[in-house]
């Protein structure tokens, strides 16, 4: 091939690459419904090729997996859900108790900084009242995050809607797909590129064994911490922090809530919430510069500091969608800079 030719050639690939990067950054609000779709996807096609294997239609198949996901996932609301209207329930009967704990313990102090504060039912409800009427633009402030929060909901269900579609769809067209792709590989490159893709797909399965082995230790780690710690409900609130790790930030944020709320509603408060401070903000730490640098960053060949930096960086460019897509993205990257590595070694530039 002419060098010209070659050159022009690398600069059409180039530019088509940060066009697919700047569409990905810009689009990255409405990609999570897909995205998440796509790694449920990858996660779930052994089980269709499976059943396909056993003469099952690829259509019932993929049909069977999502509805399994779906169980699995109403299995978690099951349990989540009775918990915390349990919790809400018993919180409720106990405000006046709260409030006459905060009125003996907070208010003195309070007072003693020259802020007249009571802790009664009556007090708080008129502080409510005056504070309706008398801030300006206060309704108008709340109906705005009432709509804003209605289209959050509205965003919500959109994707609980759409990732079962996603998924579907996906699982069922998955080889045809494949060979989509398998097919517009240039001739020249179809080889090494599929070396390559081989190898992706070893480290992605490597980061979803890391990612289960983290979630299986934290499980076990915050229902034994909490149990020592004399937290009611410690293992269901154990299986919810530890099982939606792989959501970053849900499930602690989850099951962080939930125990706050067990606390405050045990008999030694001062001890519970103690309990949950020191046994959340060690798991954390463990999760976040231990366990998933260590154990899913080794499986996929990142450096601890790597991991931390990659679920940072990710983060703060594409939000919520970048966190999730972090480790995998970073494993796939790193696939690539391994292969570019070798052509630099082995190229005259650098052996010249």
């Amino acid at each position: 091939m002419p060098l010209r030719e070659e050159k022009l050639q690398t600069v059409i690939w180039a530019a088509l690459g940060l066009a697919f990067l700047v569409f990905i950054y810009y689009l990255s609000p409405i990609l999570t419904p897909f995205l998440a779709g796509a790694i449920f996807a990858y996660i779930l096609n052994p089980g269709v090729n499976w059943l396909e294997s056993k003469k099952v239609p690829r259509a019932v198949g993929a049909a069977l997996m999502v509805a399994a996901l779906l169980v699995a996932v109403l299995l978690m609301i099951l349990i989540v859900g009775p918990l915390v209207a349990k919790q809400l329930n018993q919180l409720y009967q106990h405000i006046p108790g709260l409030l006459a704990k905060a009125e003996e313990v907070v208010a003195p102090r309070l007072r003693a900084w020259g802020w007249e504060v009571q802790f009664d039912a009556e007090s708080v409800k008129n502080f409510i009242s005056e504070q309706w009427q008398s801030t300006d633009g206060l309704s108008a402030r709340i109906l705005t995050s009432l709509r804003l929060g209605g289209l959050a909901l509205v965003g919500i269900v959109a994707n609980v809607v759409l990732i079962p579609l996603v998924l579907f769809y996906l699982l069922e067209d998955w080889p045809k797909l494949i060979n989509s792709i398998d097919n517009a590989i240039p001739r020249r490159w179809h080889t090494q590129v599929r070396e390559i893709a081989r190898e992706i797909d070893s480290v992605l399965a490597e980061f979803l064994r890391g990612q289960t082995a983290v979630m299986g230790l934290l499980i076990l780690y915050y229902s034994f911490a909490l149990w020592i710690g004399g937290l009611d409900f410690a293992l269901p609130i154990g299986l919810i922090t530890g099982g939606l790790v792989f959501v970053p930030y849900l499930g602690f944020g989850t099951g962080l809530t939930i125990a706050l709320l067990v606390a405050l509603l045990q008999g030694n408060v001062t001890h519970a919430l103690i309990v949950v401070a020191v046994v959340f903000g060690i798991g954390q730490v463990l999760e976040s510069f231990f366990l998933t640098p260590r154990i899913v960053g080794k499986r996929i060949g990142l450096h601890p500091l790597a991991v931390v930096f990659a679920l940072l960086a990710f983060g703060q460019i594409f939000g919520f969608f970048g966190v999730l897509l972090a480790l995998p993205a970073s494993a796939i990257l790193l696939v690539g800079l391994r292969h570019l590595k070798a052509l630099y070694l082995a190229s005259p530039f650098y052996t010249k």
